[in-house]
């Protein structure tokens, strides 16, 4: 294996352009490897297609032994979050992939019964029968055809079919690490714990890690995260052990549904945008891919999504940035500063001895 550094290559001297932003078609290349690396790999996760189960949050616990946590990331807890069936709550140092539910509703219009006296309805009671009114009737009318299975779709919010039927629903989604094309943790770390494989993933070496947070803050999406008793950093690896061995990731290969896709990154990318197209042609206006597009502010992710709503409905960030992207012009900026103060002191001087 080639011995890469966390180092970007934006401060070598020798590259024109910013090489902390923007597209970059081959990064295992920019870190180092030699031609002949494997291809990218990574995640295509179609949250339309998770029903939730969590199998992947417990097979990436059980392959990576990591121990178990509450919402709230107390160690040796297991208990709910107390907003939702997800008891999980987010991504965390013990916990790299995550499910989130998130449960989407509004009042909806539907027919009610009217109240009557007991008998009021039946024909063979010697009484005059009840005025109807039309809205009354309309009603009666509704509530008999709901009855049958073929218009209970019609009335069902969860299941209609109908735009205005379509009230509540369940959107669930597997979170994890996105493998950034310009990784702002990688850049930032002093030790060079982070670094890039030559599939292409970022890992962190936890025996290297000092603990010095550095990159915690330097996520664009919250994902890295500190153990609070030796404050080293962990995130999902992509299972690089079982990359190594010619193994998919545990998540993906526990998921019943395939929501989780693991592969080559321009096929996943080409699926990606089948899936979409034929959502779309389906009818479903709302479906985007986050994280697909190598011109946004991460240079595109190595693990992305196709999501059903807007990116902040899923706690992700609309428009991420790397952090670390306006580094060169920062250090510019301030070497242009302190040039100023040396020519501004020097000319004091000279003028002094005037």
């Amino acid at each position: 294996m080639t011995t890469v550094s966390s180092a970007s290559p934006a401060f070598t001297g020798k590259e024109p352009t910013n090489r902390l932003f923007g597209p970059l078609p081959d990064v295992q290349g920019e870190a180092g490897y030699e031609a002949d690396h494997p291809a990218r790999v990574g995640f295509f996760t179609d949250t339309s297609v998770c029903i939730g189960c969590k199998a992947c949050e417990v097979a990436c616990k059980e392959w990576n032994t990591l121990p178990m946590d509450d919402s709230r990331g107390v160690l040796g807890q297991m208990g709910m979050s107390g907003m939702s069936y997800d008891n999980t709550g987010q991504l965390g140092a013990n916990t790299w992939r995550h499910v989130a539910f998130i449960e989407q509703s509004r009042s909806v219009d539907l027919p009610m019964p009217t109240l009557g006296r007991p008998g009021d309805d039946r024909g063979d009671t010697g009484l005059p029968p009840n005025p109807v009114s039309p809205h009354t009737d309309s009603v009666l009318n509704a509530q008999t055809s709901v009855l049958n299975a073929e218009a209970l779709s019609e009335f069902d919010p969860q299941t209609g079919q109908s735009g205005a039927d379509k009230q509540i629903r369940w959107l669930m989604s597997s979170d994890v690490c996105k493998h950034c094309t310009h990784a702002a943790c990688l850049d930032v770390c002093p030790t060079g714990a982070l670094f890039r494989t030559e599939f292409g993933t970022v890992v962190v070496q936890g025996d290297i890690c000092n603990g010095c947070g550095y990159c915690v803050p330097a996520c664009p999406y919250g994902v890295i995260d500190q153990r609070k008793d030796d404050g080293r950093v962990f995130k999902c690896t992509m299972c690089y052990d079982r990359l190594t061995d010619g193994l998919q990731p545990a998540c993906a290969t526990a998921c019943p549904t395939q929501s989780i896709q693991f592969g080559d990154l321009d096929e996943l990318q080409a699926r990606a945008d089948a899936r979409l197209a034929t959502l779309k042609s389906q009818g479903v206006e709302t479906a985007r891919l986050y994280g697909r597009d190598e011109n946004d502010g991460v240079g595109g992710d190595g693990a992305f999504f196709l999501l059903l709503d807007e990116p902040e409905v899923y706690g992700l960030p609309p428009d991420p940035i790397v952090t670390t992207r306006d580094l060169p012009s920062m250090w510019r900026a301030a070497a242009a500063g302190a040039a100023m103060v040396v020519g501004v002191i020097a000319s004091a001087f000279v003028g002094r001895k005037r």
